[in-house]
């Protein structure tokens, strides 16, 4: 009878406890990790690069909620918490974007924001999150001045700043015995398209001293028509045309330059182009130079993490990602590092702010495009591998192909870690790695 007595007891304890780890297993599965997804949902640049952004944070969010990633990123979710993502348009200026900053925080209660392209919006957002003491990444934006003038504890970029293209594009010119006494620019009058000017420039006068600058026009962000800009290029044309143009802006200026023959009367060179490619078809001229900010797109490397990303997006989509999705995925990938080391530290409790900051400083994970390493900005700023091509319309295909594609190691066209872009160039890129 005692015996009986005391197994019962024992089965009454064991079921208690089995009842206890079951609610906590339950809570701790019904909590959530909310992040805010930023990108263009209307105006220019959205087509090619906002929308296909977020199109990309949706099916890596679904896949981390499913557990459907491939390892190390394959737990659900976020440790265990699934994914709830708020959408905000990015489009309208520096000062909403603040304020919807603001009640992302404060009224949504994100526990994380990821987002902005224009380099404008970083340059507000970015000590606004930092005054607020918010974790925040900038998974796109181009200008080096985000963390070479700034001292950040809780924003980050998961992508290498704009530097990188330009540096690149002139070593491809180099590598490829390009003749160029002389090029002309045309870049966005604004941070992004002022610091690809000065990066181009700086660079083509370390690696091609006696080409000459000539025209140099700065049209608005958005300005849609650029019959004057391109009379200007054809009337005084160069050997090398450089332009950071982007997105719906880009679109525009091929659209306008090609039927005029500028692409035959120079060397186009795009710094960031690959996402107009889907939209422009056979109109891209061939034999067309450009970049994709990152080894994205048709430039990616070969990984199984990379045709993992490719047919999860192109299944979705019926098109292939380029770069805005690939930097979606990278810097959406790292966050999911950073919250799952951050909660193994803290006993397995979703991180603070505090704490995710100092669990993606300095932080290094494999991403569809490479190895993304936050090597600069004392953590908080990423440098990664980049490519550059040619374009091919293919007819059979129907669709532009990149050829002649060159890959430049991270270390041949980032900065060091103690200098500053600006700085790096001028002094001849010293301490350059593995350049091609």
């Amino acid at each position: 009878m005692t015996r009986r007595i005391e197994v019962k007891r024992y089965l009454h304890r064991a079921a208690a406890l089995a009842a206890l780890a079951t609610g906590m297993a339950g809570a701790h599965a019904q909590e959530t990790f909310k992040v805010g997804i930023v990108s263009f949902l209307s105006g220019q640049a959205a087509e090619s690069f906002g929308i296909p952004a977020v199109n990309g944070a949706k099916v890596m969010v679904d896949a981390f909620n499913k557990g459907a990633a491939p390892a190390p990123y394959n737990k659900v979710g976020f440790g265990g918490m699934k994914i709830e993502a708020v959408y905000v348009d990015e489009n309208g200026g520096a000062t909403k974007q603040v304020q919807e900053l603001r009640n992302l925080y404060d009224r949504e209660k994100v526990d994380a924001v990821v987002g902005y392209v224009s380099s404008g919006d970083c340059l507000a957002v970015a000590p606004a999150a930092e005054e607020m003491k918010k974790f925040l990444i900038l998974y796109d934006c181009g200008t080096p001045r985000i963390f070479e003038d700034n001292k950040f504890s809780y924003v980050f970029r998961t992508a290498s700043h704009g530097a990188m293209d330009n540096v690149a594009l002139a070593r491809y010119l180099k590598a490829r015995n390009v003749k160029v006494d002389s090029f002309n620019m045309i870049n966005q009058d604004y941070a992004w398209g002022q610091d690809s000017k000065k990066d181009f420039t700086g660079s083509m006068e370390k690696l091609f001293p006696n080409a000459k600058v000539g025209e140099d026009q700065l049209p608005k962000f958005g300005a849609g028509q650029y019959g004057t800009e391109i009379s200007a290029l054809m009337a005084k044309p160069a050997d090398v045309t450089h332009s950071s143009l982007w997105g719906g802006d880009l679109q525009a200026f091929v659209l306008q330059a090609a039927p005029r023959g500028l692409f035959k009367r120079t060397k186009v060179v795009l710094s960031a182009a690959d996402h107009v490619l889907p939209g422009l078809g056979e109109k891209m001229p061939d034999g067309t130079i450009l970049g994709a900010r990152g080894a994205y797109g048709l430039m990616s490397p070969k990984s199984a993490l990379n045709d993992w990303w490719w047919d999860l997006y192109s299944k979705a989509y019926n098109t292939y990602p380029v770069q805005a999705p690939y930097r979606m995925a990278q810097s959406l990938l790292g966050l999911k590092l950073a919250v799952e080391k951050a909660m193994a530290a803290n006993g397995g409790k979703k991180p603070s702010h505090e704490q995710l900051a100092a669990a993606l400083k300095g932080l290094e994970w494999d991403s569809p495009a490479g190895r993304i390493r936050m090597a600069l900005g004392d953590g908080h700023q990423a440098v990664q591998d980049t490519a550059i091509g040619k374009t091919r319309y293919d007819a059979a295909k129907k669709m532009v192909v990149l050829e002649d594609i060159l890959r430049f190691p991270a270390d041949c066209v980032n900065p060091p870690a103690n200098m500053k872009s600006e700085e790096w160039i001028k002094a001849g890129f010293p301490g350059a790695k593995g350049c091609p």
